[in-house]
């Protein structure tokens, strides 16, 4: 059998093993590990496996994600949450739909903590989803817009989609971080639009709150500014270059532990508890890390990339009309996948293809982990609406949740079409970073 064939035996094999609900870092580990034992031999393949492992957990880059893991937690046990949805409530409480919009507001800024969209649309359901029921909300309009705004969590920064994206393609997480701010920005202001337009169809889905006295928002403003600082701080410096991704996750770690102690909201059993979750999500992401790092030289030697480059190339479609194909691809397969077992297994093989084609890698980044946000909202798999659900409680049906996010779905395919016409929305920050 040539490499080619024995490299989509292993993609069968790969499909076959995740379908049979295997994690999918032992999936990509065994594949792998046994397809390069095909092709080079047993003892070329553990080898591959000893320093393959021992770069990926040596990584440095990779402290980024236990240290914003840890800080979304802590700010999750200490209740910044509540204050965050509370100071997006005050802003925009009193519009149509004004919670749902607030939620959206509040998962975009709790997302630039946590960097997780199950995080983010879990922390944030349970503020809001009680909240938008006691107002007389519709159901589907309240967990849709929970989890589509959660999706958040996986473009605007610290995303941990953006942190094993640069690993798997060796680009700046810097750069990457800095083009998924104003792309987070515009879906979070299409996700509002569409929120004003359905209530704007259908004033009874969405009453408007409210509004507050001046004296209470300047209170509820003064409770969320300090996490809003320490996200300013932690990216800002970033963009300017006073500190760098790694340094920037330790800093603001260390600025929410210490303002939860001063306000006394951080217990040594919510403190313990948080290091346990951060424990627990840090060891799936190495190990998916792991995973990828023994699948791609696999990848490598079976000569897929170049063989879909060829295919694709041979289809005569140009630039744009592959990069359609690649798009509608990732949408299939975020039907079935979550986003980051399909972030970690694609873009392997689709990188190469991208670069052919004269792409900016960090622009396709973007675009990535937008179609891959997709996923997390649509049938059958739809990871954030299982989630959302879950916190609603059993009396919200499935199907309410999956047609609430149906509008913000929309939101989302005009604003990956705005990118990829305008680029220069993903590439603009990222360019004046490094000039």
């Amino acid at each position: 059998m040539t490499p080619v064939v024995i490299g989509l035996i292993g993609i069968g094999c790969l499909f076959v093993l995740l379908i049979l609900r295997t994690p999918v870092a032992f999936a990509m580990l065994a594949v792998g590990f046994f397809g390069y034992w095909g092709i080079e031999g047993w003892r070329s393949a553990g080898g591959v496996l000893l320093t393959e492992t021992y770069s990926a957990v040596g990584n440095y880059n990779l402290i980024i994600v236990p240290m914003f893991v840890l800080l979304g937690n802590i700010a999750g046990v200490a209740g910044f949450s509540r204050g965050l949805y509370d100071a997006a409530f005050a802003w925009v409480g009193r519009l149509k739909g004004g919670l749902a919009s607030a939620s959206v507001i509040g998962c975009a800024i709790f997302a630039a903590v946590s960097g997780s969209s199950v995080a983010t649309a879990v922390t944030l359901g349970r503020v809001a989803l009680p909240e938008m029921k006691r107002l007389g909300y519709a159901q589907s309009l309240s967990t849709g817009s929970i989890a589509a705004g959660g999706t958040l969590g996986f473009l605007i920064p610290p995303s941990t989609g953006f942190v094993l994206y640069a690993i798997l393609t060796e680009e700046s997480i810097g750069r990457l971080f800095m083009a998924g701010i104003l792309p987070g920005i515009l879906m979070t202001l299409l996700f509002m639009g569409a929120i004003w337009i359905f209530c704007t169809l259908n004033p009874e889905a969405g009453p408007p709150g409210e509004k507050l006295p001046r004296s209470e928002r300047k209170r509820i403003y003064g409770d969320a500014f300090p996490l809003i600082a320490i996200i300013v701080i932690s990216i800002g410096g970033i963009y300017t270059g006073i500190f760098t991704p790694v340094e920037a996750s330790g800093i603001g770690a260390a600025l929410v532990i210490l303002v939860a102690i001063a306000r006394r909201r951080l217990s040594f059993a919510d403190f313990r508890e948080a290091v346990l979750e951060t424990l627990s999500t840090s060891a799936m992401l190495y190990t998916i890390v792991i995973g990828a790092n023994v699948l791609n030289p696999f990848f490598a030697v079976t000569r897929i990339p170049a063989a879909l480059g060829e295919g694709l190339g041979a289809l005569g479609f140009g630039a744009y009309g592959t990069l359609l194909v690649i798009i509608l691809a990732y949408i299939v397969l975020g039907m079935f996948m979550d986003g980051l077992s399909m972030l970690v297994i694609t873009i392997p093989i689709v990188y190469p293809v991208i670069l052919s084609l004269g792409f900016d890698p960090i622009w396709f980044g973007v675009v990535a982990v937008i179609v891959i946000e997709m996923g997390m909202i649509t049938p059958p798999v739809g990871l954030n609406v299982f989630v959302v659900r879950g916190v609603a409680g059993d009396d919200v049906p499935l199907t309410t949740v999956f047609r609430g996010v149906f509008p913000f779905l929309l939101a989302m395919i005009l604003g990956l079409l705005l990118i990829i016409v305008f680029p220069g929305i993903a590439t603009f920050l990222p360019n004046t970073m490094f000039g």
